[in-house]
């Protein structure tokens, strides 16, 4: 038996299947997961207490240690015949700096001289005296006073040995010239000597100053409302001016008793070593006190912060499919850390310090 189905009977058909049948629409999540990729690339740190750091930020200046500091004056006046050194040389103890020529070593000698002629004099008299006194032909009177006269020649010439030895030093020559050494190993930072120059040793005017700058001091003004929050043990960071890359670490080693009338300044000063020979007199740094004394509060790292329009989130990590964002106040900042005050966040909780604002922008589309 044949049948014959017209054609818009059979699109009816068609259609009425189609009809009965319904696509499943695709299954949508609720929560932001992390992906595998993204937790391989994220970092994560705890929340945690710490003691509040106050920091002051001072500025100041490198000095000499005045402990390690030689300030080299002339013996006596004369004239400078040479220098043997410039500035900024190292140089050991001992060393020649300079050569003076000094008209008071060269009379301290021709003086010596007399004396030592005197001497040979009063000795044959003192010994013609004695031979004399022993065979009874003179007193013992004319004896004694020959012996005491031999014995004021050598005193003489002794005490013209001194004034040599201390206008001339051990180097001294019978020409007049002596010669400036170094009395420690350390660096010339000063030198106010040029060769043919004049000199006076009453002017007061040191020639050479040699400092050992492996140790040296910085100097900084603390303002009278800022006193409170310095004391002596603090630790500080040095960062020079010139390295703003380094940073040198110390303690103040002694505030001042007293103010400065002019800057109405405190003066604090920090011993720092300076092995490198970095901290040069004279540079300026910059000088930050962290001041530890104060209490405990709750802190999360720098790196975990989000700000968005003068807000502070971060993003809390339980698993990779519990994140969240957690708001918080923050009260403090020091160095890489941040105090905080948060309802959200708990002692030992995880904070994502890395892609973290990545996190925060797709946990926003949830």
């Amino acid at each position: 038996m044949n049948f014959k189905i017209s054609i818009p009977v059979l699109l009816m058909i068609v259609l009425a299947a189609a009809c009965g049948t319904k696509e499943q629409p695709p299954v949508v999540s609720d929560k932001y997961v992390l992906s595998d990729t993204m937790m391989n690339m994220i970092q994560l740190d705890s929340v945690r207490t710490s003691t509040v750091v106050d920091q002051l930020v001072l500025t100041g200046s490198v000095s000499f240690n005045e402990n390690n500091v030689v300030n080299i004056f002339p013996r006596s006046s004369g004239q400078i015949v040479s220098t043997n050194v410039s500035l900024g040389d190292y140089v050991r103890r001992g060393q020649v700096l300079a050569v003076i020529r000094s008209a008071e070593v060269a009379g301290s000698y021709s003086e010596l001289n007399s004396a030592n002629a005197d001497i040979s004099i009063a000795k044959r008299e003192m010994e013609s005296a004695e031979g004399l006194y022993k065979n009874g032909i003179s007193s013992e009177r004319e004896y004694v006073e020959a012996k005491q006269n031999y014995q004021k020649t050598l005193a003489q010439a002794s005490k013209i040995k001194a004034e040599i030895s201390i206008n001339g030093g051990s180097g001294a020559t019978q020409s007049g010239n002596y010669t400036l050494t170094a009395p420690i190993d350390g660096y010339v930072v000063a030198k106010n000597a040029t060769t043919g120059a004049f000199i006076r040793s009453d002017d007061g005017k040191n020639i050479f100053t040699v400092s050992n700058l492996n140790n040296v001091w910085v100097n900084a003004n603390v303002y009278e409302s800022d006193i409170p929050k310095v004391k002596q043990g603090y630790s500080v960071k040095i960062i020079p001016m010139s390295y703003p890359d380094k940073t040198f670490e110390g303690k103040i080693e002694k505030v001042g008793d007293v103010l400065d009338p002019e800057n109405k300044a405190m003066s604090v000063r920090i011993s720092l070593a300076n092995k490198d020979m970095l901290l040069k007199p004279e540079m300026f740094v910059k000088v930050i006190v962290e001041n530890t004394q104060g209490g405990m509060a709750t802190c999360i790292p720098a790196s975990s912060l989000v700000s968005i329009d003068s807000k502070n989130y971060v993003v809390v990590f339980n698993s990779k499919s519990d994140v969240k964002i957690a708001e918080v106040t923050v009260l403090k900042k020091s160095n890489d850390l941040v105090f905080i005050q948060s309802a959200d966040l708990k002692v030992g909780q995880k904070v994502v310090t890395k892609y973290q604002s990545l996190i925060f922008e797709e946990l926003q589309k949830y």
